[in-house]
Parts: structure tokens; C-alpha cells; sequence
């Protein structure tokens, strides 16, 4: 005969292992990244490139406005690190990771503009042809029976 013997051990390992497999990927999951640096415009429609070229360039215009300011802040550091005490090395620091962000997002910006300014002169560019061959069209007599397109002409077919 054989004796089964409970160990209550087991079933806690395993909820312990599934909570921490559980934390971790909820950790993981809340730190993730989940937009670009450079984000889209809310309010402003997906086909109108003018806007948007605007829009990502103010964002490069105040991009470069805080690069500079941070330019000055690091470059006043070095100048005279004394000025700033203890809290020099922070602020050393911060200003060359705040350089380091905002030129990322000035070149993006500068990307995204540039790209948006090619969209919106294609899209005028495909405006205006198809306003010229609504003019043309306009122009042509449907009624008579002498087409360039003679395969196309007549009731084959139909």
C-alpha cells in the first residue's frame, strides 16, 4: 500500500512563480513606450499635408528655442562650474541629456516637415492635373461616332 503524502509547499511555489512572471510583464508592459518622440497633431486631419508641415514646424522652431537655452546653460557650466555648487554635475547632466533630446526631435520634426511639404506639393500638383483634365473633358464631343478609341466605341458587348 502506498502512502500519498500533501506537500502544501508545491501549490505556493507555483502561485509565488505565476505572481512574479505576472509582476514582471505587467512592469514591463507600464514602462513600455508606447508613442513616437515626435507625435502626431490631434485636430488636425491626416490628408492635409499644409497643416501639418506647419505644425511640425513650430515644433522644430521651439525645439531649437530649448536647444539653444540648454546650449547656454551647459556652456555657462563649463564656463564656471563654481556658480553651481554641489548641484553642478545635475545640471551639467540634465542639460546635455535635454541638448541630446531636443536635437532628436528637431531632426525628426525637420524629417516629418520636409516629408509633409513633398505630400502637399504632390497633392497639388494631382489637384491641379485632374482639374486640367476635367477641362479637357469638358471640351470633347461624347455624341460623335468617330472616337480615337474605336474598341470602345459601338454597343460590343453589351
Amino acid at each position: 500500500m502506498t502512502l500519498f503524502i500533501y506537500d502544501w509547499r508545491v501549490p505556493i511555489k507555483q502561485a509565488l512563480k505565476l505572481t512574479s512572471i505576472f509582476l514582471a510583464l505587467a512592469t514591463l508592459i507600464s514602462c513600455a513606450q508606447m508613442s513616437p518622440s515626435v507625435s502626431a497633431p490631434a485636430g488636425i486631419a491626416g490628408n492635409d499635408h499644409k497643416a501639418l508641415v506647419k505644425y511640425y514646424e513650430g515644433v522644430a522652431k521651439d525645439a531649437n528655442l530649448r536647444l539653444q537655452e540648454n546650449k547656454k546653460v551647459l556652456q555657462e557650466y563649463e564656463a564656471h562650474p563654481y556658480y553651481f555648487g554641489r548641484q553642478g554635475l545635475e545640471v551639467r547632466s540634465h542639460a546635455a541629456a535635454n541638448i541630446r533630446a531636443y536635437e532628436k526631435t528637431l531632426k525628426e520634426s525637420l524629417v516629418f516637415a520636409d516629408y509633409h511639404r513633398k505630400l502637399a506639393n504632390e497633392q497639388i500638383g494631382l489637384k491641379s492635373s485632374e482639374t486640367k483634365t476635367v477641362e479637357v473633358n469638358q471640351d470633347r464631343d461624347f455624341a460623335s461616332d468617330s472616337s480615337e478609341y474605336s474598341e470602345y466605341s459601338g454597343s460590343k458587348g453589351l
